[in-house]
């Protein structure tokens, strides 16, 4: 039977605790749209691209966690006004719209899509609300800080493996695993400014510029982040430092029959929570491995 419902369009919407320019970021960027774009916890989307202009196309690959189905989203934007509308044409020919409504330290964000004529309205605007929830819970997530702990033995003094740690050939070498042009400029002295930098696959030059907050040579060693920089430029507020400013990384180490439990506390959020995850026990072990030869 032919279907003869006429269009319908289906608004959904939400208020997130975010000022637009962070909510515009998370909503465009594909390693991002990767982190929120599922309406259920069994479906995810591994792979996401994005050309925000008029005339650009996007793509999120979407699929159930278990294989067993999964498809492109896929659309042409005629409408991109940045931290205001974004509008954009399916596939098929419907339109979608995103309004993105600032107030102070929040934003209302609010879709507008026609509906598809074969599913019912009911389901698809509780699909999309779903997502957007999701998207909702991740921006404002992304606002906590995550305290990370890790650990490591080495067979070594403490006052070995300070200095190594901190010494600038070695400080290259072990941390080598975050960027491989890591690096650090300025002192380690209690109150004293540092820059931690690395270069990207570009060429530009970013990281964090910090302060030693505290430095008891062979016990203790506190770190606290000021801001990021970004193509060399330091950069301590607004919303590209949220979560970064006054996060700290804290070194203990603890010797024992000549044996230093070096402990590490550090601050960071979601965005980067599995990456340290994966990144720290290497660059540890690594250190590990300097500070043990020839001892």
């Amino acid at each position: 039977m032919e279907n003869t419902a006429e269009k319908t369009a289906i608004t959904v919407e939400t208020t997130i605790q975010a000022p637009v320019e962070k909510v515009w970021k998370f909503w465009t960027e594909p390693k991002h749209i990767t982190q929120w774009n599922n309406a259920s916890a069994d479906w995810h989307t591994p792979r996401a691209e994005n050309d925000l202009r008029v005339g650009g196309s996007f793509t999120s690959r979407m699929e159930a966690k278990d294989g067993s189905m999964g498809f492109d989203f896929t659309g042409t934007y005629s409408t991109v006004k940045e931290h205001e509308l974004i509008g954009y044409s399916l596939e098929d020919g419907r339109k979608v719209q995103i309004t993105f409504t600032p107030n102070g330290q929040e934003t209302r964000v609010s879709e507008v899509f026609d509906a598809d004529q074969s599913h019912p309205a009911e389901m698809q605007q509780a699909g999309w609300q779903a997502i957007l929830d999701n998207f909702k819970n991740y921006v404002e997530a992304s606002a906590k800080p995550i305290t990370q702990y890790y650990e490591i033995s080495i067979q070594a003094p403490a006052e070995k493996v300070y200095s190594t740690m901190l010494d600038e050939k070695h400080y290259r070498e072990w941390t080598a695993d975050f960027n491989p042009t890591s690096h650090y400029e300025g002192s380690w002295e209690k109150g004293a400014k540092v820059r931690f930098l690395g270069t990207d696959k570009d060429g530009n030059t970013g990281g964090m510029v910090s302060r030693i907050k505290e430095n008891i040579p062979n016990k203790f060693i506190s770190i606290e982040h000021l801001g990021i920089i970004q193509n060399e430029t330091e950069i301590t507020s607004g919303p590209e430092v949220e979560g970064w400013a006054g996060a700290l990384e804290n070194y203990t180490f603890e010797e024992t029959d000549g044996v230093t439990l070096l402990s590490i506390d550090t601050d960071t959020n979601q965005e980067y929570e599995a990456y340290f995850s994966e990144t720290w026990p290497k660059a540890l072990q690594k250190l590990k491995a300097i500070c043990e030869a020839g001892s």
